[in-house]
């Protein structure tokens, strides 16, 4: 079986060392092909969204970024003398974290760690993504509380994509009675090099709140973004 590819990795690696970065591509059936500018991986405190911004203010303790990649998120919280370990599955990610001066950084699947605990664990950049999908969510939150501190909480961002879809007169909207809404398939390419498929959660926050207080957590609204977007703390009740 061949090894999938090292999209992230590859990207970031090129634009950190300047050999001629290219955009990635993502491709999805339900969707047209977009991109993700390489250079954003990349950006400033002053250039993230202030849903980022404002998830990194809270972020206290030992903090946990999952799905680091290029580690803007922890470098700044380094900048601001917070203890913060990255982690990412992408080999090429975490060796430019390393490069970029990220002190504490870690090839590791956030679903395979174990025997540490933190008091902020941040997933952003539509953290709920790497659930996958909303029947894997209970299987979420019992990870996490091993993962948490006493008084411990998560910082997550995601997105409502009721958006996308035509609403009727009662303000409903046609979705498929078989799948929620919000769960999408996709693949990623960079230069000739595309990955095979994989699952990626986007949820509504009634929905996040609902799973939430199902296994035990709280689930506060922090803040809106400007497009259907929000950042949610979760915390053990």
């Amino acid at each position: 079986m061949l090894k999938n590819p090292d999209i992230f990795g590859q990207a970031v690696l090129d634009f950190h060392h300047q050999q001629q970065p290219e955009n990635i591509i993502v491709h999805s059936e339900d969707f047209d092909d977009d991109e993700i500018p390489t250079d954003y991986l990349f950006r400033s405190y002053e250039e993230m969204p202030i849903l980022e911004q404002k998830a990194l203010q809270l972020a206290e303790g030992k903090i946990l970024d999952v799905g680091s990649c290029a580690g803007s998120h922890s470098l700044y919280l380094q900048q601001q003398n917070k203890e913060v370990k990255a982690i990412d599955v992408s080999e090429g990610a975490i060796e430019v974290c390393q490069l970029r001066g990220v002190k504490n950084a870690e090839v590791k699947d956030f679903f395979q760690l174990k025997n540490e605990q933190f008091d902020t664990i941040l997933m952003l950049m539509n953290g709920s993504g790497i659930i996958g999908k909303l029947k894997n969510l209970t299987q979420f939150f019992q990870h996490v509380k091993t993962l948490l501190k006493p008084n411990g909480k998560i910082l997550i961002d995601s997105s409502d994509l009721r958006y996308l879809f035509d609403e009727d007169e009662d303000g409903g909207i046609w979705v498929n009675p078989n799948k929620y809404y919000g769960e999408l398939s996709y693949s990623i390419s960079y230069k000739n090099e595309t990955s095979t498929k994989f699952d990626w959660l986007y949820i509504d926050f009634n929905s996040l709140q609902l799973a939430a207080q199902s296994n035990e957590f709280s689930c506060e609204l922090i803040k809106e973004g400007e497009h259907f977007d929000y950042l949610a703390m979760l915390k053990m009740k």
